[in-house]
């Protein structure tokens, strides 16, 4: 199995989505990222795995998105969002 099939066995098993996948308004704690230079993008503004993060706006057209995390706002790319694999807070 390639490591990207057992990523998304993963996801499925635990109710994962993609921060891209996030409705604004809705919170949600960082999980992984599926590639590392994204991750070392996101780690150095706070989004590390544990992080809970809020989507607090998504442009009018879905890109970019906004996020609130580790008491700041944060823009992200989509493209950028959909490396982040997230669950979701009840």
């Amino acid at each position: 199995m390639c490591y990207l099939n057992i990523q998304r066995y993963f996801c499925s098993l635990f109710k994962m989505k993609r921060l891209s996948q996030i409705a604004a308004g809705k919170k949600v704690t960082i999980h992984s990222f599926e590639k590392n230079d994204i991750f070392l993008k996101l780690m150095e503004m706070g989004c590390v795995p544990g992080e809970i993060v809020k989507v607090e706006q998504i442009a009018p057209l879905g890109d970019p998105i906004s996020i609130s995390v580790a008491g700041y706002n944060l823009s992200l790319r989509l493209d950028e969002a959909e490396n982040v694999f997230v669950e979701e807070l009840n």
